[in-house]
């Protein structure tokens, strides 16, 4: 099997993208979904069938269809970096201005008696019938070839509504009388039926038209807009590279990059793809890509994302990822195939869609057929079934969906959420129990000392012995404390006849005195060292809450215990409360011992914990929740909870984690806060109410609107302006996920 996305042109609405992925879906072994707001199709061919056969089914449908080019999405109109407006809307705005300087005058004239000199009406038809051919030719062509191929659209209705309202005035105008000198007629906004003459409909065919080029123009702005977040994204990657080659610096694309490739990124420069740091030190700004607004500092062997901002010193950097393998490829890639996705609702809309159009055919043709023979009046039938058919279009129906998911996705990538599909949506709303791994999700996952309780001892000349000592230790416990003695001690001293016993202590001599520190019984017992009762209290109190205890033994005396922990996030109880706030039930699971699983659960307001769970197990607690009438969201960033993330009803990983957790996951958050959960979940839901909220407005608006105009209460001219206004709102409040913000740290509950 292979997959690939098509571009395709000349879909005009939704029932357009059900006819291509109709015929798509025939071929054998094929899947495809047809995205009429992203203009793709995502193809999944089995072997032996190529994407030329794919494009041929396209193009034998009546549409256009091409493989895309990496960054070929047209830019948006007016972008800040000069880039070249999008011929498609310069196209459309171009014949929405000149419809729009020829139907303005007849409008006014059929509006206003005053106008209305003698041959006004030959006037009239003269600037109205460029309208009516050159200004709604998109869809008299459209409707055409859609008619070729024995189907139905929106452009069906609209070619037949404008071109019946015209015909019909040719009739009056040629052989009704309303030709001859002094013909006048008055504007209501009711239909009306018909006087001594025949009444002319130019001003419907040409307001008509000019509603509809507008509605479709301001559509594709914001459609393109919406778009935008993706296209940013692609662009957001560097250039070229300044590679070491032999020692010299040599510029190359970033493309022919490979991993192991030693790189150098200056201050102000941006990294060329995800690497490790092998020499320097720097401040990195990574919130183009993670949405992460502080810096963060790195050096030798921290890890670095492509794309993100050197912000001081400078770095030289070996490579780890190249092309597709990078994190902001991965990202584009989710984002990409989020957007190209449909929501089951959408699927209900789209089948809506493809049958809603005969059936706004035969009202149409029964509202004319009705009037006529109930009231003989033949232009109030003929004004009342071209209403139905203008009015009637389910292009809002079309875009309620699509718009929504593109806008909100981009949107979350922007701030480094990353949801995997629109099914997603409805579980971050079912979700009622949330589940977090302890380590890297609701702690750092860093060993950090925490406290340092002395006996008769100086605290400083302590921690500065000890760190020491430890600086020559690989362990984690070790480097927490030498870490924290050379933050606040500085230069540490050197050590001699330092000797390490794995998984109990290491001894040398520091500056002259014979320094031992490790776990409380081995320097006991091996060392002979009596600890004293304040001490061994701290000790006890440290233990209870789940902290490793280090004792630090100077010249044969306890001098001091060292209290190490993996600490809570800074952000995750407020994280906690928020979550809480959204409704969901906060769940700590860890294979960590009890008391330090309740020690953490306390500091980050979590009453619910499940400790001494083996990696395996953690499915298990998934399933017993479920079990239990839950609807379980997990939270993890490790192999081992990878599993557990599948299991779940919602998956989130942070991306701080393994790539199996992200692979696992239905949303990936690339910042390593718990705040990056609380706004998945809230731009989720989100999202998911406002596609809620178009589908009813664009469900709403046509069942109430077609028995209006089949009651004869709606003029051809309102009935295109309300029709236009439907899709640009249904656009436009979906571009209201634009001004989607992330909670700030500190924001209460």
């Amino acid at each position: 099997m292979s997959e690939v996305d098509l571009a395709i042109t000349g879909m005009t609405c939704s029932s357009c993208a059900m006819r291509i992925e109709k015929k798509l879906n025939r071929m054998p072994g094929v899947q495809a979904t047809v995205n009429f707001a992203t203009e793709k199709a995502h193809v999944v061919l089995p072997d032996g069938t190529s994407v030329g056969d794919a494009i041929a089914v396209v193009e034998a449908t009546g549409y256009h269809a091409e493989a895309p080019v990496v960054d070929s999405a047209p830019a948006l109109e007016g972008d800040a970096d000069g880039a070249p407006a999008d011929p498609e809307v310069a196209g459309l705005r171009q014949r929405l201005i000149v419809s729009t300087v020829l139907a303005v005058p007849v409008v006014l004239m059929a509006m206003v008696p005053m106008l209305q000199f003698t041959y006004w009406q030959w006037a009239s038809l003269t600037l109205a019938a460029p309208v009516v051919v050159w200004g709604a030719w998109p869809f008299h062509r459209a409707a055409w070839l859609n008619a070729r191929h024995r189907a139905v659209t929106m452009d069906t209705l609209v070619s037949i509504g404008v071109l019946a309202a015209f015909l019909w005035s040719l009739y009056a105008l040629f052989l009704g009388g309303a030709g001859e000198p002094g013909m006048t007629m008055s504007f209501t906004l009711l239909p009306h039926g018909a006087g001594s003459t025949p009444e002319i409909y130019l001003e419907v065919a040409a307001a008509v038209t000019v509603f509809l080029l507008l509605g479709r123009y301001l559509e594709l702005r914001a459609k393109r807009s919406a778009s935008a977040a993706l296209r940013q994204l692609a662009q957001l990657s560097a250039r070229d590279a300044a590679v070491l080659r032999d020692g010299v610096e040599v510029r190359v694309p970033v493309e022919s990059l490979q991993v192991g490739d030693l790189f150098v990124v200056r201050p102000g420069e941006k990294i060329a793809t995800d690497g490790r740091v092998v020499e320097g030190a720097s401040a990195v700004d990574a919130s183009l890509v993670t949405g992460e607004p502080v810096p963060v500092d790195v050096g030798p062997g921290d890890l670095v994302v492509g794309a993100t901002l050197n912000a001081s010193g400078r770095l030289v950097v070996e490579a780890t990822r190249v092309g597709a393998d990078t994190t902001l490829a991965r990202i584009t890639q989710l984002v990409e195939q989020a957007q190209a996705g449909k929501a089951p609702v959408q699927r209900l809309a789209d089948r809506v869609s493809t049958v809603f159009v005969p059936i706004v055919l035969a009202l149409a043709l029964l509202t004319l057929v009705g009037w006529i023979a109930i009231t003989g009046d033949v232009q109030m039938a003929f004004t009342a079934a071209v209403a139905v058919l203008i009015i009637a279009c389910p292009c809002a129906l079309g875009l309620a969906t699509p718009t929504a998911l593109l806008v909100g996705t981009g949107r979350g990538a922007q701030l480094g959420i990353l949801i995997k599909g629109p099914q997603v949506l409805e579980s971050t709303r079912l979700a009622d129990t949330i589940v977090l791994d302890k380590t890297g999700t609701v702690t750092t996952g860093r060993m950090t000392l925490v406290d340092v309780v002395t006996d008769g001892w100086d605290r400083s000349e302590v921690l500065r012995l000890a760190g020491a000592l430890e600086a020559a230790s690989e362990h984690p416990v070790a480097r927490a404390i030498a870490q924290a003695a050379v933050t606040e001690e500085g230069v540490l001293p050197s050590v001699e006849s330092f000797t390490s016993r794995q998984g109990r202590g290491v001894t040398g001599v520091v500056e002259g005195h014979a320094v031992v520190a490790g776990r409380p019984a081995w320097v006991e017992q091996e060392w002979s060292v009596r600890v004293p009762d304040l001490l061994a209290q701290a000790r006890a109190r440290a233990e209870a809450e789940g902290g490793t205890v280090i004792v630090v033994a100077v010249d044969g005396q306890a001098a001091a215990v060292l209290v190490v922990s993996d600490v809570v996030k800074p952000d995750s109880a407020q994280a906690i409360a928020h979550l809480r706030a959204l409704g969901l039930r906060p769940v700590l699971l860890t294979g960590d011992h009890a008391a330090a699983a309740e020690a953490v659960a306390r500091a980050a307001g979590i009453d619910e914990v499940i400790a001494d769970v083996l990696p395996e197990g953690k499915v298990d607690v998934v399933r017993e929740l479920q079990e239990q009438g839950r609807t379980v969201a997990m939270v993890g960033d490790g192999v081992n909870d990878a599993a557990a993330l599948a299991q779940a009803d919602l998956g989130m990983a942070m991306g701080t984690g393994t790539d199996v957790a992200i692979e696992a996951a239905d949303i990936t958050l690339v910042r390593g806060t718990l705040l990056a959960v609380v706004d998945a979940i809230r731009l989720s839901r989100r999202t998911l109410a406002i596609i809620k909220g178009n589908l009813f407005w664009a469900f709403a608006y046509n069942v109430a609107a077609i028995p209006l105009a089949m009651a004869g209460l709606l003029s051809p001219l309102i009935a295109g302006a309300a029709m236009a206004f439907s899709s640009v709102f249904v656009v436009t409040n979906s571009l209201r996920l634009r001004r989607f913000r992330a909670i700030d740290a500190g924001t209460p509950a």
